[in-house]
């Protein structure tokens, strides 16, 4: 099978590549709010183990890899900020992200405040390139909190960027709400900016509404789960894909994620897939194939905070 897709592939790519708009390449980035680059392409490593993270990472940078998300709540932000230097690529040149848990005793101004700094001491990386609020819950008060110290911790020069994962659109309101009250406090751009948020997302949970409200204000989409975790993996419609393009099914989602304007975030501790997540430039889907492939579906294959409640 994966013989015969190589084939295809190389067939696919010498009659039809010349034919598409290659406007994507692995090094492609997106300007954000904040005024940095963030790659559209990420490396994951949620539940990469600790043993494991730092030579996965450096492979992964050595495979093209300029972008490794990371959080606090996955123990293991210091062992994966540790391959950039194994990999011996300038720190500038590989974006790090981390993100600090809503439910850390819980989440306040000031464990938001030490939470970075632990990430600091950590990662021994000198900045954060971008750091999440990881989920909405902890409440009205925790969130306004969270997100106050952010901002003084890009105002310190700890930070680049900041933004949210897993708000839903309330969520987003209200902070965006908070926002101007702490320009009215602090003054003038002084309330911070939301860069980046981070869902879900795939062609079984393309969340609409999220999507709409971030993309008015230019805020980057980055998708985790954009494999389905491998659930979908034989969709008829995605088999059917794969053998016209000549790729394989994983290759057609993340390709997929990329042509929606998303930041897609693929992980795999196997190095040989490093590479074929990576290999999505020499192959573009076609509108009506991103429109058949696409579903109104809300199947979510991880958690969904998106959906609680303000208060909670």
């Amino acid at each position: 099978m994966l013989r015969r897709l190589a084939i295809q592939s190389k067939i696919f790519s010498k009659h039809q590549a010349t034919k598409m708009v290659q406007n994507l390449t692995l090094t492609s980035t997106k300007k954000l709010p904040s005024g940095h680059e963030i790659p559209l392409l990420g490396f994951g490593v949620y539940q990469v183990q600790r043993a494991e993270a730092t030579d996965i990472c450096k492979q992964a940078i050595h495979a093209g890899y300029r972008h490794i998300d990371s959080a606090s709540a996955y123990t293991n932000q210091g062992e994966c900020a540790a391959g950039i230097p194994a990999s011996k690529v300038p720190r500038d040149e590989v974006y790090f992200t981390t993100k600090i848990p809503m439910r850390a005793n819980p989440l306040s101004y000031e464990n938001a405040h030490k939470l970075v700094d632990k990430a600091l001491e950590d990662t021994k990386l000198g900045y954060l390139d971008l750091v999440l609020i990881h989920s909405p819950y902890g409440g009205p008060e925790n969130r306004k909190g969270a997100w106050k110290a952010l901002v003084e911790c890009v105002e310190a020069g700890k930070v680049r960027s900041i933004g949210v994962s897993n708000y839903g659109v309330h969520h987003l309101q209200e902070l965006e709400e908070y926002i101007k009250e702490l320009e009215q406090e602090r003054g003038a751009g002084k309330g911070g900016v939301i860069s980046v948020g981070q869902w879900e997302l795939h062609p079984w949970l393309t969340r609409s509404d999220i999507v709409s409200w971030c993309e008015k204000r230019d805020i980057a989409l980055q998708a985790y789960c954009p494999l389905v975790r491998g659930e979908r993996l034989d969709d008829p419609k995605l088999v059917a894909l794969s053998s016209k393009y000549g790729k394989t099914p994983a290759q057609i989602l993340l390709r997929w994620s990329l042509q929606k304007g998303f930041v897609p975030l693929v992980k795999t501790v196997t190095p040989s897939r490093l590479t074929e997540n990576a290999d999505l430039y020499d192959f573009e889907l076609s509108e009506e194939d991103m429109k058949d492939l696409t579903t109104e579906d809300y199947s979510p294959c991880a958690w969904d905070p998106t959906v609680e409640p303000l208060e909670k």
